[in-house]
């Protein structure tokens, strides 16, 4: 017997897990299909910093939207998402100043709670900060980190307290169409129905799309990471930091361990995302120690504890990909993370959800659309963030 659902998320990524979420919330007969398990791809290894330093309101919003939704997530999803507030620093070179401050004044007018840390208090307030080099570090007090396999279950769970049902295991083999209009899915246990499909699959949503002919400006790039536990008694961040003098990024593990890996700028090596390399290269490895140590000497003699490599699914202009298209019916995307998806995927999904079931729709929001690429309507992407 052919199975049917209101909507049908191809995906269980942070963002696949957020969407069903609030789908199933509104009443909707809610499928989630994954190749392997939640959070199995890109969300799992992601370093999830929570942060709302963006240089685009739209961004900057969606991004304050889903640290509301972390910090009330016992009473949203019923559970604990992972979230903890330790705060966040992005520290600022001498040439982006003015575009932190800019940053700035849009976070405080969005009502994020921001500041400003000059050269005079870098010392006092950050010190286990070289402060060579840097202009100032802007500062976030709700700013952190989440768990993301716990945030991706605590959305799965509650999706499915909701009504919806997940498949594991199960890879979509396709899309079905039928003329413009996306009907369902075709799995290895045959077709199913669905009102609307919402193409969260990350790394692989451009191969899935292929399948019904939608063109997808995409690129998978291999992303390494490490992990660094510090010796005793030396002065280390309790923060997540943005380090853009350095182009490293660096949050906290508990227990004096650290994720640790490069930001922008840096090369992008595309790949196949069903044949890549998982561990990380020496090279980068001891790139990464070197800026580490030189801008926070409390590394120094750290103990590497891990290495691997994981994919971005990065688009035309680092934004992501979300909502449907023109000229074709019951389809929608929702990738495209580039490296900064984890921390405002709660927030996008919440909104999506609302533009796929009640068809509306915030103007900013709605530019998110493929459609952009065709219009050659493209985000221009300002410095001033981080994209690690």
């Amino acid at each position: 017997m052919t199975r049917r659902f209101d909507a049908i998320v191809v995906g269980c990524g942070i963002a696949g897990a957020a969407t069903a979420f609030f789908l199933a919330r509104r009443g909707m007969a809610i499928a989630v299909y994954d190749r392997d398990g939640p959070a199995s791809g890109g969300t799992g290894l992601s370093a999830a910093i929570v942060r709302q330093h963006y240089s685009t309101p739209l961004m900057a919003r969606m991004a304050k939207a889903a640290v509301d939704i972390f910090r009330d997530a016992a009473s949203i999803l019923g559970r604990d998402a992972g979230y903890r507030r330790v705060g966040y620093v992005f520290l600022t070179p001498p040439d982006a100043l003015d575009a932190t401050r800019r940053v700035l004044a849009m976070q405080q007018e969005l009502g994020i709670a921001s500041e400003l840390i000059g050269p005079d208090d870098l010392v006092s307030r950050l010190p286990w900060l070289d402060p060579d080099g840097v202009a100032a570090a802007a500062f976030e007090p709700d700013g952190g980190f989440a768990d993301p396999e716990t945030a991706t279950t605590a959305f799965l769970e509650a999706a499915r307290e909701k009504g919806a049902v997940a498949y594991f295991k199960t890879p979509v083999r396709g899309l079905m169409r039928r003329g413009d209009r996306i009907t369902g899915i075709l799995t290895d246990e045959g077709e199913v129905i669905a009102g609307i499909v919402v193409n969260a699959a990350g790394p692989w949503a451009a191969p899935l799309a292929a399948s019904a002919g939608l063109p997808l400006t995409m690129r998978a790039v291999r992303e390494q990471d490490t992990v660094w536990e510090a010796r005793p008694d030396r002065p280390l961040p309790a923060t997540s930091v943005s380090n853009a003098v350095d182009a490293i990024y660096v949050r906290p593990l508990g227990n004096r361990r650290f994720i640790v890996g490069r930001g922008f700028p840096k090369a992008y090596a595309d790949v196949d995302p069903y044949n890549y390399k998982r561990t990380a290269d020496p090279e980068f490895i001891a790139d990464v120690q070197q800026r580490l140590t030189t801008r926070m000497p409390g590394f120094e003699g750290a103990r590497l504890i891990h290495s691997y490599a994981a994919l971005y699914d990065v688009t035309a202009d680092w934004y992501q990909y979300v909502g449907p298209r023109e000229g074709i019916a019951g389809y929608a995307d929702f990738n495209g993370g580039s490296g900064h998806g984890f921390k405002v995927a709660p927030a996008i999904a919440q909104e999506l959800a609302g533009w796929l079931a009640e068809g509306t729709v915030a103007d900013d929001f709605r530019r998110l659309s493929h459609d952009r690429v065709a219009r050659n309507e493209l985000f221009v992407q300002s410095y001033g963030g981080n994209r690690g």
